[in-house]
């Protein structure tokens, strides 16, 4: 799919994809790092190197189908100071960053419009276009509340305090959900 793409637009498309991708897997481990688990550190994931995030079948799903993955940070919740808020944490800081991201696009385009219009080339305001549209997919695309994605941690435990079995059927068939929406 993203092979099809116009090789001006594929150009400008994989860095800021790759680079977001990178900042919200490395964002889950540094913030599991902070809250006491350095599982992520241990295997050397603590990095922005996109060698050692990006998942070869994810990947070539992406170039292929326009759709992948990265390869998610490994957290342990029992090295977690506090466990059941921490997860939480921790898997709110990928989205996050991807909104911080995509506000940073934003500002770097504005800025530059504003104060610099001469360095604001067509193929510049494309860029921070993509960047910013990525970053926004990311960050609301990880919230649904599905397993694996973030959302599934962030709200799992909420709509089980709510409804139990919802919560159970989430987790359960999550993946079946999250493949029949790609």
């Amino acid at each position: 799919m993203l092979l099809r793409l116009d090789p001006q637009i594929l150009i400008l498309l994989l860095p800021a994809l790759v680079f977001s991708l990178c900042v919200h897997e490395f964002s889950h481990g540094i913030v599991a790092y902070i809250n006491g688990d350095d599982t992520a550190y241990k295997e050397g994931r603590l990095t922005l190197n996109p060698m050692k995030h990006l998942d070869p079948t994810g990947t070539i799903m992406l170039l292929f189908i326009g759709f992948g993955y990265a390869k998610p940070v490994p957290v342990n919740p029992y090295k977690l100071k506090n466990p059941n808020i921490d997860i939480i944490k921790v898997a709110a800081a990928g989205p996050l960053s991807n909104l911080v991201l995509a506000f940073l696009g934003v500002f770097i385009m504005y800025f530059t419009y504003s104060i610099m219009p001469s360095l604001a080339s067509q193929s510049f305001k494309l860029f921070f276009h993509i960047f910013i549209q990525i970053n926004i997919f990311l960050a609301l695309f990880n919230l649904l509340p599905f397993f694996p994605l973030d959302g599934g941690q962030i709200f799992g435990k909420i709509i089980s305090k709510y409804n139990h079995e919802l919560a159970q059927n989430l987790n359960i068939y999550g993946p079946k959900i999250l493949l029949g929406l790609i």
